[in-house]
C-alpha cells in the first residue's frame, strides 16, 4: 500500500503543469514581443501585490479564451524596472494596451475574464467586422449586443460616417457592416440603416430584441446618443463589466441568484415578473431605470440598504437615485408581483421613508471636533449660519491616525468661535450625502455659510497652521482663535550694587 501511495505520489510531482496562456516578458525581450502584435494587452504587477493576485485567475482565463485572437502579457515590475519605468508605471497593477509595439493608451475596461475578452474583441481587427450571411447569424447571437450596418453600396457617404462612428465606439459597442443584398433586403428595404440586436439571452415578450435607427442621417453623435438610449432595453442585467454605464442615474434594481451560464431560465423567471411591473409603470408615463443583478456578486451594495439577501429565495428590491438617495422594499417580492407595484406606487406618491445608514447620533457632542453622522449631518454641516470644515475618515486609516491629533488641536483653538465648526464623520459606518464625494482617506470638505450646496475640497497641508490659514481666508467671518497660554517668565531680579 504504501509502494503504491509512493508512487502515485512521484507520478503527481512528475506530472507536468498546465502552461500559462499569458505571455511573460522582460527588459530583454519587450520590444521585440511586441513588434509583431496588432494588439496586446499588457499588465505590469508585482508579486506581491494583493489586487494583482486578485487579477491572475481572470487575467489567465482571459487569455485562454483570447488565444490566437489578443495576446495577452505581464511583465514583473520588480526584476523589470527598465521597462516598467519607460511607461510610467507607479501602481499595480498597470495595464496598457500596445498596437504594433507602441503604447496606444491605459486599458480603462473591465477587470473580469469575461469584460476583458468582451473588451478586448472590440479592440482587435477591424473596428466593424465584414459580415457573410453565415457569420451575420453568429454574430447577432454572441453573448452582448451587436450593432449592424446594412449596406447595398459600401464606400458611400452613410457608410462612410458608420465606420467612423464603430471607430470612435469600439470600447463599447460591438460593430458589424453587411453588404449581402438579401441581408440587406430583409432588414432595410430602402439600402442602407442600422440594427442594434440585443442579447438572445435576453429576449422578452416585453419588448423587441431589436431595435432600427430611425433618424434620417446617419452621424457618429446621433448612433452614440441611439445605442445609449436602446442598448440595454427595459431592464438590464447588470454586472461588474458594465455597472458604470447602468449605474448613476434613477434606478431600482432587484438583486437575486442570476446565472445566465447554468440556470438561463430561473434567471428570466424573476427578471420577467420586474419587467411586467415596470412596464405597467412606463406606460403609465413615470421616469425609472430598472435593472436585475446577482445578490452574490452585488452582495456590499445590499448591506448599504440594510437588506440581507441571504436568507431568501426570491429578489430584495431597492431604489438609489442619481442624488444618492436609497429606498429598500422591505414586504417580500410576491410572484404575482404586487408587492413590487405597492412599493413603487408609494415610491412615486412620494410616501416611502429614504433609507440612511448611520451611526447612532452622539448622547454627548460637546468636544472640540464635533461628531456628525449620516442622522445629523443637517444639523451639524448643513447648519446655514456656520461654515464647517468636515473630515470623512476611516477608523483603519493610517493617515486619519496621524491627523486626528492635529484635527482636535485645531478644534481646541476654534473652540469658543460661534461662526466655525471643526467636524468629522466616519464614512465607512455613514452614507456620505451628495454633493460630497470621498474616494479616499481622509478627504476634507469646507461647507461655507449661506452655501451648503457647493461644498469646497480642501487640497491643502495637515498642519493646524495650514488650517488656520486656510480658514482666515475662505471663513466668512474671521476666526476667533484660542492661543496656546504661555507661562509668564520671571523677571530676574538684579542684585544692587555695593555703594
Amino acid at each position: 500500500m504504501a509502494t503504491l501511495l509512493l508512487a502515485l505520489l512521484l507520478a503527481a510531482a512528475a506530472w507536468p503543469a498546465r502552461a500559462s496562456d499569458v505571455l511573460e516578458l522582460s527588459d530583454d525581450d519587450f520590444d521585440s514581443g511586441l513588434a509583431d502584435r496588432n494588439v496586446a494587452l499588457v499588465e505590469f504587477y508585482a508579486p506581491w501585490c494583493g489586487h494583482c493576485k486578485r487579477l491572475a485567475p481572470e487575467y489567465e482565463a482571459a487569455a485562454t479564451r483570447l488565444k490566437g485572437i489578443v495576446p495577452l502579457v505581464k511583465v514583473d515590475c520588480t526584476a523589470n524596472s527598465e521597462t516598467c519605468n519607460k511607461y510610467g508605471v507607479s501602481g499595480y497593477p498597470t495595464l496598457k494596451i500596445f498596437r504594433n509595439g507602441e503604447e496606444s493608451g491605459a486599458y480603462d475596461g473591465p477587470r473580469t475574464a469575461d469584460g476583458i475578452v468582451s473588451h478586448l474583441k472590440k479592440q482587435a481587427g477591424p473596428a466593424s467586422v465584414p459580415l457573410s450571411p453565415e457569420g451575420f447569424e453568429k454574430f447577432i447571437n454572441e453573448k452582448d449586443a451587436a450593432v449592424v450596418g446594412f449596406f447595398r453600396e459600401l464606400f458611400g457617404d452613410a457608410h462612410s460616417e458608420y465606420m467612423k462612428a464603430a471607430s470612435n465606439l469600439r470600447d463599447h459597442y460591438r460593430f458589424g457592416h453587411v453588404s449581402d443584398e438579401d441581408l440587406v433586403k430583409k432588414y432595410e428595404p430602402d439600402g442602407e440603416g442600422i440594427v442594434l440586436f440585443r442579447p438572445q439571452h435576453l429576449a422578452n415578450k416585453f419588448e423587441d430584441n431589436s431595435v432600427r435607427y430611425t433618424e434620417e442621417k446617419i452621424t457618429t453623435g446621433k448612433i452614440k446618443k441611439f445605442l445609449q438610449e436602446n442598448i440595454f432595453g427595459l431592464c438590464p442585467h447588470m454586472t461588474e463589466d458594465n455597472k458604470e454605464l447602468i449605474q448613476g442615474k434613477d434606478i431600482l434594481v432587484a438583486y437575486y441568484d442570476i446565472d445566465y451560464e447554468k440556470n438561463p431560465k430561473g434567471s428570466n423567471y424573476w427578471r420577467n415578473r420586474v419587467m411586467k411591473v415596470a412596464r405597467s409603470f412606463l406606460d403609465a408615463g413615470h421616469k425609472l431605470n430598472f435593472a436585475v443583478a446577482s445578490r452574490k456578486t452585488f452582495g456590499h451594495e445590499l448591506t448599504e440598504f440594510g437588506l440581507d439577501g441571504s436568507t431568501s429565495d426570491v429578489p430584495v428590491v431597492a431604489i438609489r437615485t442619481a442624488k444618492g438617495e436609497k429606498f429598500a422594499m422591505q414586504e417580500e417580492f410576491s410572484r404575482d408581483g404586487k408587492a413590487l407595484e405597492r412599493f413603487l406606487q408609494d415610491y412615486f406618491d412620494g410616501k416611502l421613508k429614504r433609507y440612511l445608514k448611520s451611526e447612532p447620533i452622539p448622547e454627548n457632542n460637546d468636544g472640540p471636533v464635533k461628531v456628525v453622522v449620516a442622522e445629523n449631518f443637517d444639523e451639524i454641516v448643513n447648519a446655514e449660519d456656520k461654515d464647517v470644515l468636515v473630515e470623512f475618515y476611516a477608523p483603519w486609516c493610517g493617515h486619519c491616525k496621524n491627523l486626528e491629533p492635529k484635527y482636535k488641536e485645531l478644534g481646541e483653538k476654534l473652540n469658543k468661535d460661534p461662526h466655525i465648526v471643526i467636524a468629522k464623520m466616519d464614512a465607512t459606518a455613514n452614507d456620505v450625502p451628495s454633493p460630497y464625494e470621498v474616494k479616499g482617506f481622509p478627504t476634507i470638505y469646507f461647507s461655507p455659510a449661506g452655501s451648503k450646496q457647493n461644498p469646497k475640497k480642501y487640497e491643502g497641508g495637515r498642519e493646524v497652521s495650514d488650517f488656520v490659514s486656510y480658514l482666515k481666508r475662505e471663513a466668512t467671518y474671521p476666526p476667533i482663535l484660542q492661543e496656546d497660554e504661555k507661562p509668564k517668565k520671571k523677571k530676574k531680579k538684579v542684585p544692587k550694587e555695593d555703594l
